[in-house]
């Protein structure tokens, strides 16, 4: 009958082995390197968004409009399939003439209406047309006023500005002229050859005219028979007569106005003298 081996000593038991792997990576391994295509990314985003900015603020609304032309589709089938197609405006430009049937080719949009310029074809508004008459009544007052020696200083009376009815012309008193006799509906003789200047430069434009009369904030004697409401309608009308004197027609008058001390200039300080003033508008 065979034994069993006797068991080897403990020290005779060869020992396990081991292995260990070592992976060794680059120098970046413990951050990793995609956070630099995302900053790459972010940086050509803003360099594209500062461009559209510059883009903006140095072309005219002709070239952005010819720009936004140039990329938007000409095929119907690409149009409405492309971005957009299923938005507000159904991928038409805000600034696309309406397909009305009844009114093909006009010039409003399906979101706003922009109106004619007075020499046609789609504009905003007319603004630029308004502000080159604007330049234009604003150089003719001041070359005029320059050619006479004795009224050159009051060019800093005079200020052309546009509002939303139309162009108004100002004319300030300050503390060291004033338009009228103190209190008094009459004209100073240099506001008499100033209104001359203004009606020749406003004569060809052919609008409307509103005439707005407003004084400052001081108070009249208690008792007296005048006060800031007449005492600016009166000098409105004064201005229209002396207008009618140097060739503007009658006709040209929509209205004239007496607005007292309510529409002030200065409004921090109601007695300024600079609050007393004629507003000359043309209307649109």
């Amino acid at each position: 009958m065979a034994t069993a081996p006797a068991p080897l000593p403990e020290e005779a038991i060869p020992a396990p082995i081991i292995v260990k792997k070592v992976i060794v990576s680059g120098g970046d391994g413990h951050h990793g390197g995609a956070w630099k295509v995302a900053y790459a990314d972010f940086v050509t985003a803003m360099m594209a968004f500062f461009l559209l900015l510059w883009l903006l603020g140095a072309t005219t609304e002709d070239q952005r409009k010819g720009l936004a032309d140039y990329f938007t589709p000409t095929l119907v089938k690409m149009r409405e399939q492309s971005a957009g197609s299923d938005g507000m405006l159904g991928g038409s430009s805000i600034t696309d003439v309406d397909n009305y049937p009844n009114a093909a080719g006009q010039t409003g949009t399906m979101s706003i209406t922009i109106p004619r310029g007075t020499k046609g074809g789609p504009k905003e508004g007319g603004a630029e047309e308004a502000e080159r008459r604007r330049a234009e009544i604003a150089r003719q007052i001041q070359e005029r006023i320059a050619a006479v020696e004795r009224l050159r200083h009051l060019t800093r009376q005079v200020r052309v500005m546009r509002t939303p009815e139309g162009i108004r012309i100002d004319l300030v008193d300050d503390a060291d002229f004033s338009m009228f006799h103190l209190s008094s509906t009459v004209l100073v003789p240099e506001a008499r050859e100033l209104l001359g200047i203004v009606a020749e430069a406003v004569e060809p434009q052919g609008a409307q005219i509103v005439i707005r009369g407003h004084t400052d904030a001081l108070r009249w004697r208690a008792g007296g028979g005048a006060n800031n409401w007449s005492l600016s309608t009166g000098r409105a009308e004064a201005t229209r007569q002396q207008m009618l004197l140097t060739g503007i027609p009658e006709a040209r008058f929509d209205r004239i106005e007496g607005v007292a001390d309510r529409e002030l200039l200065v409004r921090d300080d109601p007695a300024d003298p600079r609050n007393r003033r004629i507003s000359i508008l043309l209307l649109q």
